[in-house]
């Protein structure tokens, strides 16, 4: 009898899991023929699509993942790669994901701290946009146009080759893709003097769930609001954005000053905590922290480092250093002056002396499996509280993290909370990204270290925001909250991380979300959710 049922269960496995396959397949097989029918220019289309079976899928997928920890066997994979062209491919992606029921994945650089772009439990597909990163520069309105799937050096390239004068505030690192960055917010050195880079996008371009393209007049200002900060996966597939370029010196400052637990870095970092977000807004000091080998034998010692740019020359720095900051005790010597388009190789690692042509190469300077989480501060941390955070760095994993300090102030006081989904504004002395990295393959090493920064997370609790512990849609948490995989997420559920992203904004987004995509066809583990009528949810 025993043998009889066992075999049974066996055989039912067995259809089981040939139904799923055999459905798969056939979703998968239909996808395809949609797109290829359904295309204007069958041969344009089928060039920019990649199954399993290509030969160049593999290379297709893994170009654009920065975070090695999902390029396992175990990480789910697209069924399909399409890398479109033209406008015209996205639309006849998505109107043929709605048919075929396959999720959309869209990917601009794939910086995504937690995968979204190309990782998803369902069957999926990736819309990876990194043919379509065309920048056009209007230096006569200090405007620019820029495809979605640019990264942020590209377009960084691009203005300063037309112009000297003009910048934007975008993030550290070049291959960042402008898509997901400027939609969840997007920082960098100059938020202080500028903000944003959301806060300055001034159109952008969408296609939406019924596959039209709207720009910001067509899609109106509620939704032009949303996809400033509120992430762009939830509400269609941004194509382009129009940005409006701020005036630079031709000459800015940068330092970097060393300081270890020997040499006062604890007194320091509080003192840093007093005056950051009150520092002239032309001035940005952020502190990385990190462990490193001290003088004395087989010792290790925490090292902060004060990492500043400054939008003038050292002659003009060295006064407010010495009248706000004196205790840091920068020099001349310290200061090395250039041009702003210099300073993005600066901050982003590259060797003085670097061709600004590094900025076009989407490949990063290192690739290293990585967690990340954020907080922020709203009361400067003790120094006993510092120590705490040493002594956990001082831990075998802490000896590949870091924690960098990035302050707010200036230009992030004026702009109100509701102006943008972003809400973290006034009230804030300054941003927390924690980070441990590690290079060891599998499992065992992942949970090790993602076990760590958890802790280290929870040790933070008492120095950082509360009622909601508050958190940056770009340093993406699945820690924080999640939704229902089944596609059914309740507004209650998606609160859970919405609060901590988005505070008082996550209602008016999931207003919009609910006006623009009822369905929830744009969607992921993070995604904004619609609310039903109320006679759906009473089931009439």
């Amino acid at each position: 009898m025993e043998t009889q049922t066992s075999s049974l269960l066996s055989l039912a496995f067995v259809l089981v899991f040939s139904f799923v396959l055999t459905t798969s397949a056939d979703v998968h097989g239909n996808f395809i023929q949609c797109l290829t029918s359904h295309s204007q220019n069958t041969t344009s289309i089928s060039q920019v699509i990649y199954t399993q079976n290509n030969s160049s899928y593999s290379s297709v997928l893994e170009f654009s993942i920065q975070n090695p920890r999902f390029l396992s066997a175990a990480t789910p994979k697209p069924l399909v790669i399409i890398t479109p062209l033209h406008e015209s491919h996205i639309q006849v992606a998505i109107n043929c994901s709605r048919k075929h029921g396959m999720q959309i994945r869209v990917r601009s650089g794939g910086h995504d701290y937690e995968g979204f772009s190309y990782v998803s439990d369902a069957p999926f597909f990736v819309l990876d946009l990194i043919n379509l990163r065309s920048i056009s520069v209007d230096v006569e309105n200090s405007s620019a146009w820029v495809q979605a799937g640019a990264t942020i050096g590209e377009l960084y390239y691009r203005t300063a080759e037309n112009s000297k004068t003009l910048g934007f505030p975008a993030g550290v690192c070049p291959t960042v893709g402008v898509g997901g960055h400027f939609s969840g917010g997007g920082y960098g050195l100059m938020l202080r003097k500028f903000g944003l880079a959301a806060d300055n996008v001034i159109d952008a371009h969408i296609i939406d769930v019924n596959g039209r393209i709207l720009d910001r007049e067509s899609m109106g200002e509620d939704l032009f609001w949303a996809i400033r900060g509120g992430g762009g996966g939830s509400f269609g597939v941004i194509t382009a954005w129009k940005i409006k370029l701020v005036p630079v010196p031709s000459t800015v400052t940068v330092f970097t000053v060393p300081k270890t637990i020997e040499q006062n870095a604890t007194m320091l970092v509080h003192r840093w905590q007093y005056i950051a977000d009150k520092f002239d807004e032309d001035l940005f000091i952020r502190i990385i922290l990190r462990v490193i080998n001290s003088s004395e034998d087989g010792k290790k010692t925490i090292q902060a480092s004060f990492n500043s740019l400054f939008l003038g020359g050292a002659d003009e720095l060295l006064p407010l250093m010495q009248k706000d900051f004196p205790e840091l005790g920068l020099i001349r010597s310290d200061c090395l002056e250039m041009s702003w388009i210099e300073s993005i190789l600066y901050f982003a690692g590259f060797p003085s002396g670097a061709s600004l042509d590094v900025l076009l190469d989407r490949t990063p300077l290192t690739r290293r499996s990585f967690k990340a989480k954020s907080d922020y501060v709203k009361e400067p941390i003790s120094e006993i509280g510092l120590e705490g955070i040493w002594r956990r760095f001082y831990e075998e994993e802490g000896a590949t993290a870091e924690m960098i300090l990035s302050p707010y102030g200036g230009k992030m006081n004026e702009i109100p909370e509701s102006e943008t989904p972003f809400p973290h504004r006034i009230g804030n002395i300054y941003k927390i990204q924690h980070l441990v990295y590690w290079d060891e393959e599998g499992i065992e090493a992942s949970i090790r270290h993602i076990d760590w920064i958890r802790r280290l997370y929870s040790y933070m609790t008492p120095y950082v925001s509360k009622s909601p512990r508050a958190a940056y849609l770009n340093y993406r948490d699945l820690d924080i909250g999640v939704n229902s995989n089944k596609g059914n997420t309740s507004y209650a559920q998606a609160s859970i991380w919405g609060i901590k992203y988005f505070m008082n904004n996550f209602n008016r987004l999931v207003h919009v979300k609910t006006m623009v995509d009822p369905t929830n066809f744009f969607k992921n583990e993070q995604s904004i959710p619609p609310v039903s009528p109320w006679w759906k949810k009473r089931g009439n």
